[in-house]
Formats: C-alpha cells, structure tokens, sequence
C-alpha cells in the first residue's frame, strides 16, 4: 500500500468517524452533565423524603458512579462500537482493574457493611483506626471525619467494617469520671460535702443513677476521691471542666489543700 492509498483510507476512516466522534464527546460532556444533575435531583428528593443522611451520602456517590458508567457505554454505542466486544472490553477490564484494585473492592463492601449494621451514622463522635472525630458523611470507599481541630480525615471502609470503632454518642447517656485528690491533713468529709453540694446543684446531672463520692485510693501523698455521675451525652464535656473548675474555687474557700509534688533539699555545710 503506497503513500496515495493509505492518505485515501484515512479520508474515508476521517470521513465516516470523525462526525460520530465529535458527537460522541458533545454526547459525553452533556451527559455527565445531565447526571450530575439527576444525581443532585434524587437525593434532594431523599433529603424531602427524611431519608437517612448516613444513607443518603452513600448513595450519593453510588448513584452519581452508576449513572456515569451509563453515559459512557451511551457514547460507546453511539461511536460505532459494538455492545457485544464494548461488553467483553469492560470484562475484561473489570477483571484487571478488580486484581488490580482488591482494596478498593473490599472498601466498597465494608461501605455496605457499614450502612446495613449502621455501627455509627453522620454525626457521630467515634474514634477508629487511630483517629477521632465527628462523621461528616459515609461514602461509597471512605468515610469522612472532621475532628474537634477541624482537620480532614479520610478514613477507607475495609478496615472500619473490621476494625474496633468507640462510639461516643451511640447512647443519650454518658457516665462522667473524676478523681480529686486532697491532703490527709484536710478533712475528707467536707470534701465530700462539697462535690457532694456542687453536683446537686447542676441540673445537667442526672438524680438517677444518684452521684457517687467515695473515697477511692489513700496514695502516698493524697486522699482520691473518686466522683460518678450520669449526664446527657451532649451535656458530657461542659459538665466535665465546670465540675472540676467548681471544685478547686470551693476547695480554696473552705481551705482543702490539692497536694503537689515538692522536692526536700538537704545542704550540708563540711566547715560547720
């Protein structure tokens, strides 16, 4: 084939693919545009329907991966190219791409797992793989954390579904400790007295289960009190600081002395 034949079939190959390629990529960046918009128009839909927002953001992005999928196989056949062999190429590249991409695979499933068993849902405070943090939203690979700092952490689902997760607000209800510690040469029932009077008097803590203080510990330089109470799970943290703030003014007041460590040091003067 000389140089005359080959420019003559690329004509005829330009002539008859060029215009089906040209509507093809006219064809492909409508369509991911008009998925992109069906996508945001069902799960405003889900969002009406008071679906489930731990659900909705994993379907948000199975939705919107299934509807690109369609577009591009649309294209495909609108080229020119056959199903049956366009079918077989995506096999066969499904199938590379799975050896390739197991992880992927296996965060996909644990993404299932996690929206069936629902250990935790947008919203939540849960710490898991080494990382805390509130549940921003749960997608199709990852779930996504922001922690109390504010910082982004992206966390794959494979090993969530596998791994130990705490969930700090699972529960209405959260069981507040503490640990005060005072010198044996004050008297420790007035210091009970005193947590005792400051924990009646926030009516964030629960009267039922009843307040605990008891004496826990006699260390070598401290009595430890050890204080329980039962709160709302929202409530947790502010409870925590103004309890321990309320106990060092009233200690102070009533003269409980909070040890601390101090060092004795010894000189010894050789000329005396």
């Amino acid at each position: 084939m000389d140089a005359e034949q080959i420019l003559q079939k690329l004509t005829e190959m330009s002539v008859e693919y060029l215009p089906k390629l040209g509507l093809g990529i006219v064809t492909l960046v409508i369509g991911l545009w008009v998925a992109g918009l069906i996508n945001k128009l069902i799960i405003k839909a889900f969002k009406k329907g008071k679906v489930d927002e731990t659900l909705i953001g994993f379907l948000e992005s199975f939705i919107g991966a299934i509807l690109k999928i369609l577009v591009v196989i649309s294209v495909a056949s609108m080229v020119g190219i056959k199903m049956t062999s366009f079918i077989a190429m995506l096999s066969a590249m499904a199938f590379a791409v799975g050896l390739a991409f197991q992880g992927s695979l296996s965060n996909f499933a644990g993404g299932v797992l996690i929206i069936i068993l629902k250990p935790y849902k947008v919203g939540d405070y849960i710490e898991a793989q080494g990382h805390s943090g509130i549940v921003n939203s749960i997608q199709i690979f990852h779930t996504i954390l922001k922690t109390v700092d504010n910082k982004t952490v992206i966390i794959p689902n494979g090993p969530l579904s596998n791994g130990n997760i705490i969930n700090y607000t699972s529960e209405n209800k959260r069981r507040v400790d503490w640990t005060f510690g005072i010198s044996y040469a004050s008297d420790f029932n007035k210091a009970k007295e005193i947590i005792q009077g400051i924990l009646t008097k926030d009516e964030r803590i629960m009267k039922d289960p009843a307040p605990f203080s008891r004496v826990g510990k006699l260390n070598d330089s401290s009595v430890d009190i050890t204080v329980r109470v039962w709160t709302k799970t929202a409530d947790y943290w502010n409870v925590f600081f103004d309890v321990v703030e309320n106990v060092k003014t009233e200690f102070d007041a009533n003269g409980i002395e909070i040890p601390f460590p101090q060092t004795d040091v010894h000189i010894h003067n050789k000329n005396a």
